[in-house]
């Protein structure tokens, strides 16, 4: 093992020996990917996450592997469970042993997303299959040659992820991959235009496939349709019908949450999302009204006819409270007709309680059966009486059944022909059985070891635009922030008494920008006092017979500013070289200009933070706070930025990203983010020059549509050449570098006069 040029903190020391890694970009990030870890994952989870990272970091294939992983996993688990990193080694080490290695690395860049929209080990499982099928089709398959080569179109599929599970199902995916099996298998170019979504014929297969509504774009959206209309909050969990053909899960719920289809067509003229309510309408009422009884002295039959009346007796009570649940599930129940069940070959309970169920949902039903309607009219005379239960449905249930019950009821064949009511549940809450049920423990949180300590905040992870494919790389920069060290705080004391001069022609300049105290606003209906003028003339109006205004009070508002000011802060290794003209550094310099432009918006009142950030490859962005929004300009923000060093790349875009997620919380009617920046975008990873340049273009355009102003002061001479490509009008160019003490405040008054 090499020994790390970053220390690794001796709590950590352990883990860094049993990971036995000898990458140095490793050492840079595992102390902050390890403090996460240690705050999402349980001990056994722990040893799982260093043993298969030590894996990929043997396996031959660089540091990328590893490094994804380490960043990833434990935001990954948390969605999808611990246990699902079984599964996941055991298709990368399927991948490794086959030609097909080179497909790690974006299968691992893909999985933050994958989790997220398949946030359940069942459905992971079920995409490692299709994946894992798609690799053993398409893996040395070219007309028949018996040789071996990658499969063309599964790295590639990998990079579609994103977009593919935004708009499919499982199984839409496994549809559209199967299509690109059968018919591409045997042409390797055609099969890579295919799987990256180039080729006219993968985008109409995937429109074929997009359809219905997808339960995890809807999820924010049903969980405040639970919340407003039913005061009831849980966690929303998909499950796949298609790759358990032969036990067809229901929705359902328990302690982990409200399992539900993860994608619903429209039926019946009833809108996917539509059908969603109605399933979580059926499942809160029964949550609300059903109490759970023992099933174990009822026959299954009678416990069939007690679950059918519950749900009417939950659905009745349910569309009494919101009456639009009707004609909801009026079209959602099916109608089974009378005569369609053939008693001599088939068993016709479910035939009977399908009849019985939308007779007492359905008022105009055409059905003659006597003990349709009798049953159907003592469910509604109880229900109107006030005084139903649980218990009142199994009395009438087990009557049901000893009247209705044939002889034909106990051939193995059912009649199941518009039985099935789809927006219903399995009803696996209504009962309680004898014996001891473990089905129902849940596991229990993490809690902290004793002396167990959290340091530092875990990265986040932010996409970045790759302008080849006109596309998001998603979740692919690592944000790391921490608070920048203190320094010595009269060392920014004495820059202001060096720029005195300069601050008192500031002054002049900030007394017309400082808010004034109150104006008034005259002519209201209501105000907080009596305007006396208008009262006069109105008084006056009114003696002579006129129409008097009746605006006659007056209120008062502040005439001041209203703004939100980010300064970030460019720290790359370049602003340790000597300003032109000048014997101090652009660092130096730059800390002038801050300590000028931080002294007057603290004199203005503006709300105001400052940032510094650096980047080591995409795996390190570094983000140091300076000052918060809620710090004042005080001697601990003065040590931090007497501190402050330059180092590493300029990795801008990220950076960007990172500070409009605070500067997007300020209440402010403008906000502005000043970017101080001495070069183009770069970074030690970035082959292609340009690529980081349109990312920083893409975060300028993705920080408009969020209502903030970005502006860059650039002291790159050459700035001309790259500047607009990224800000458009919205820059300044600073030739003279020694003028930026001045330069920077005076640009930020007109900026926000």
């Amino acid at each position: 093992m090499v020994t790390p040029a970053v220390e690794i903190p001796a709590e950590l020391q352990s883990y860094w020996h049993k990971l036995d890694c000898g990458f140095p970009r490793v050492a840079e990030v595992f102390p902050d990917c390890m403090q996460e870890a240690l705050a999402k994952l349980s001990n056994q989870g722990i040893e799982d996450y260093i043993e298969q990272a030590r894996f990929l970091g043997k396996m031959g294939r660089g540091a990328e592997p590893i490094l994804i992983f380490l960043e990833e996993w434990p935001s990954v688990a948390v969605h999808v469970g611990e246990d699902a990193l079984g599964d996941i080694m055991l298709f990368i080490r399927k991948m490794w042993r086959s030609p097909n290695g080179k497909a790690i690395v974006p299968f691992l860049q893909s999985l933050p997303v994958t989790a997220r929209r398949l946030p359940t080990r069942e459905q992971l499982s079920d995409y490692l299959s299709v994946a894992l099928d798609l690799m053993e089709r398409t893996t040395g398959s070219v007309h028949g040659i018996h040789q071996t080569f990658a499969s063309p179109g599964l790295p590639e599929m990998f990079k579609q992820i994103p977009i593919l599970l935004g708009q499919l199902s499982l199984a839409g995916l496994r549809n559209w991959v199967d299509y690109g099996v059968r018919y591409y298998d045997d042409h390797p170019e055609r099969q890579t235009e295919y799987f990256s979504l180039h080729s006219a014929d993968s985008k109409a297969v995937m429109q074929r496939e997009r359809r219905g509504t997808l339960l995890v774009d809807n999820d924010r959206k049903l969980r405040m349709y639970m919340r407003g209309l039913w005061q009831d909050e849980d966690m929303l969990v998909p499950y796949s019908t298609t790759f358990d053909e032969l036990r067809k899960p229901m929705p359902y719920y328990d302690q982990l949450g409200i399992r539900l289809p993860d994608v619903y067509d429209n039926a019946q003229g009833i809108a996917g999302i539509d059908r969603y309510r109605a399933t979580l309408a059926h499942m809160i009422a029964h949550r609300r009204w059903t109490k759970a009884i023992f099933a174990d002295n009822l026959s299954p039959s009678q416990r069939m006819a007690v679950e059918v009346l519950e749900d009417s007796r939950v659905e009745f009570l349910a569309m009494r409270e919101y009456p639009g649940l009707r004609p909801i599930f009026t079209a959602l129940h099916p109608i089974p007709a009378e005569d369609a069940c053939d008693h001599a070959q088939e068993s016709g309970v479910r035939h009977r309680l399908a009849m019985l169920s939308r007779a007492i949902l359905d008022a105009d039903h055409k059905y003659t059966n006597v003990h349709t309607i009798e049953f159907a009219r003592r469910f509604h005379e109880l229900m109107q009486q006030g005084e139903s239960s649980t218990q009142g449905m199994v009395d009438i249930a087990v009557t049901y059944i000893a009247r209705t019950r044939l002889q034909s009821d106990n051939l193995p064949k059912t009649h199941f022909k518009d039985t099935e009511v789809g927006y219903r549940d399995d009803n696996r809450h209504m009962w309680n059985f004898m014996e001891e049920d473990d089905e129902g423990e849940v596991a229990a949180d993490r809690k902290l070891e004793p002396g167990e300590e959290l340091k530092g905040l875990p990265p986040r992870h932010y996409h970045e635009w790759d302008y080849n494919s006109q596309n998001y790389r998603p979740d692919w920069v690592s944000v790391y922030e921490v608070l920048h060290p203190q320094g010595n705080a009269a060392d920014i004391d004495r820059l202001l008494e060096k720029h005195a001069g300069l601050a008192k022609r500031l002054k002049k300049m900030l007394d017309l920008l400082k808010p004034q105290d109150k104006v008034r606003i005259r002519y209201q209906e209501e105000g907080s006092e009596l305007d006396l003028d208008i009262a006069i003339r109105s008084l006056i109006d009114y003696k002579s017979g006129a129409q008097p205004d009746t605006r006659i009070n007056m209120s008062h508002r502040n005439d001041g500013r209203n703004i939100a000011v980010m300064l970030l802060l460019d720290l790359s290794e370049s602003l340790n070289e000597k300003a032109a003209g000048s014997q101090q550094t652009i660092l130096e310099l730059s800390q002038e200009a801050v300590t000028i432009l931080g002294w007057a918006v603290e004199k203005l009142g503006d709300p105001f933070a400052i940032a510094g950030f650096h980047s080591n490859t995409r795996h390190d962005v570094r983000y140091l706070h300076i000052k918060g929004y809620s710090e004042s300009w005080n001697d601990e923000v003065k040590g931090r930025l007497a501190a402050m060093e330059a180092s590493y790349s300029t990795r801008m875009g990220a950076a960007m990203r990172h500070a409009a997620h605070y500067l997007e919380k300020q209440q402010a009617d403008k906000k502005l983010m000043l970017i101080l920046t001495d070069g183009e975008p770069a970074d030690i990873d970035s082959k292609d020059g340009r690529i980081l340049i349109e990312d920083a273009r893409q975060a300028v355009k993705e920080l408009d549509q969020q209502g903030i102003y970005s502006y860059c002061i650039n002291l790159d001479p050459k700035a001309d050449e790259y500047v607009s490509d990224i800000f458009g009008k919205q820059y300044t160019i600073v030739d003279n570098v020694a003028q930026l003490p001045a330069k920077l405040p005076e640009l930020f008054i007109s900026l926000t006069k």
